[in-house]
């Protein structure tokens, strides 16, 4: 006979599917008697799972969602390893904003790991190179939450908005979903005030209000074209026109679409415009692309690029000749 602690994570894994279980089903399922079930029951409510129930000869048991606390989890190895490989990028990131509560998650799990889950763990930690990177604007977590509470119930919201010319408003929207995208967060939702859908930059969120009011999204958008359309329709304050030698696949593998706009020249030559805020952004964008590329115009773009290579070459050359002397 199977432990008790054993039995309820077993009848917890059968609650978890979704499906509504009668006290019977469960019993036979679980090889026991249809009290043990009920006082297991109990046992899970008692720690903070909200068990539903339903009376009645139909009637039968279902995992609800809530409660005062946030119940144990019960997660595979495969689980496990994804929660924190998840939580490690996130605080490597700052994806969420601070990281204290990240990495607090972090270390009480890594604490608590199966060995086996463990070993796997480290062998990724031998592979793997983690790179630092920064992101323009962090998110408050607890926006990002409210965010997504709205998104999966559809409901309308009040956000405090600040857009890219740094002027607040206040607008009314019906939430839909969230993308992730150029290592940015952006909520799509219909505007109630203009009865367009648009996308919000969720950094730029400040705070939100609930209304009460939730709406079907009926027209609602691909939200993740949606937001890729977006993206690549910002005005910049300049662009550099560049022709790279790869066929139009292959460039807008190297310069995404939501970074871009490709014109095929046929079978292995591609225009690409891209955007940017000034010419220095973009001489280190397009030096990074690590392809042969030619610049079209606009001079200033073209002239910055070469200086750029020359100083590489002179300091390279002085090395070099400095080791042969």
């Amino acid at each position: 006979m199977i432990s008790s602690s054993a039995r309820l994570l077993d009848l917890l894994a059968l609650l978890s599917s979704g499906v509504q279980w009668t006290s019977t089903e469960l019993a036979n399922r679980m090889n026991v008697d249809a009290r043990t079930i009920r006082r297991d029951v109990g046992r899970l409510r008692d720690l903070g799972y909200v068990v539903e129930s339903d009376p009645g000869p139909w009637g039968g048991y279902r995992l609800g969602t809530g409660g005062p606390q946030v119940p144990p989890l019960v997660l595979d190895d495969e689980e496990a390893l994804a929660v924190v490989v998840s939580l490690r990028e996130a605080a490597g990131t700052g994806v969420l904003g601070g990281d204290q509560a990240v990495l607090s998650a972090l270390f009480k799990l890594r604490r608590v790991l199966p060995v086996r889950v463990a070993e796997q763990l480290r062998f990724m930690d031998t592979v793997i190179v983690h790179s630092s990177e920064s992101v323009e604007q962090q998110i408050d977590p607890d926006v990002l939450l409210r965010l997504a509470t709205a998104c999966r119930r559809f409901e309308r919201l009040v956000l405090s908005y600040r857009n890219h010319d740094g002027v607040h408003s206040v607008r009314e929207v019906d939430a839909y979903c969230l993308v992730r995208q150029n290592r940015r967060w952006y909520l799509v939702a219909k505007d109630v005030t203009k009865g367009a859908w648009r996308t919000f930059r969720a950094d730029r969120v400040l705070d939100t209000r609930t209304t009460g009011n939730r709406t079907e999204p009926l027209d609602a958008p691909d939200a993740e074209a949606f937001v890729a359309e977006g993206i690549s329709s910002v005005v910049y304050p300049i662009y550099a026109t560049v022709r790279l030698p790869l066929p139009v696949e292959r460039a807008q593998e190297v310069v995404p679409p939501t970074i871009g706009t490709h014109t095929s020249e046929g079978s292995d030559s591609t225009i690409v415009a891209i955007g940017g805020n000034d010419t220095d952004m973009l001489v280190t964008y397009l030096l990074g692309l690590g392809v042969a590329l030619e610049v079209l115009s606009p001079r200033d773009v073209r002239e910055s690029l070469l200086q750029r290579m020359r100083d590489l070459i002179a300091v390279n050359t002085r090395q070099d000749e400095a080791g042969t002397a």
